[in-house]
């Protein structure tokens, strides 16, 4: 039987000779002593429940802010990472884009020197024909000297000769010009 402030109050006890019935007062006061009892018994383990649940939210608010500080370094590392990869990016473009001008300036000094050496070369072969035009012509008269038998041809040998014999001089002449012409374009 369930007992509430209402039902203590209201209880009446049989008078007897000298007051209350102390049977009936004493049950009575066991049966409150036991329904307090159950009282202080269930208040305590709400009591214990609470500071359970109490330490229970305390770990999860640990976790909580464990987890919110995780997630703004998870951020901050991000953001980081992405600022070091642009950095490094830059630098890569930076450097591709420095040792593509050096690439392109070595092609260019590359190109002078070629073109330059062109030029030298056809100066030396212009001057290699020239001087062979000399020595060539220094040979057809040699030879037409020695065709006619002329005295004086054969009285002052030509120092430029080769003595070998006859050479097809037109034919040279055409590969010489046809080279020029080659090498020009």
């Amino acid at each position: 039987m369930k007992l509430t402030p209402l039902d203590i109050r209201k209880q009446e006890f049989k008078r007897v000779m000298r007051g209350y019935d102390t049977v009936e007062v004493d049950t009575f006061m066991d049966v409150i002593a036991n329904e307090f009892e159950e009282v202080l018994k269930s208040q305590k383990e709400m009591r214990d429940r609470l500071v359970e649940l109490d330490v229970q939210l305390k770990d999860y608010r640990q976790i909580e802010k464990t987890l919110q500080q995780t997630l703004l370094q998870a951020q901050e590392t991000t953001g980081k990472t992405y600022e070091t990869a642009r950095k490094e990016a830059e630098l890569i473009v930076r450097e591709a884009e420095q040792k593509g001008a050096r690439i392109v300036e070595q092609a260019h000094d590359e190109h002078a020197r070629v073109k330059n050496e062109i030029i030298q070369l056809t100066s030396r072969k212009e001057t290699l024909i020239q001087q062979l035009r000399v020595v060539l012509s220094a040979e057809l008269d040699l030879l037409k000297s020695l065709e006619l038998g002329t005295a004086e041809g054969l009285v002052t040998p030509s120092p430029v000769g080769t003595g070998k014999a006859a050479i097809d001089l037109d034919a040279i002449a055409k590969t010489l010009d046809h080279d020029t012409t080659s090498q020009a374009h």
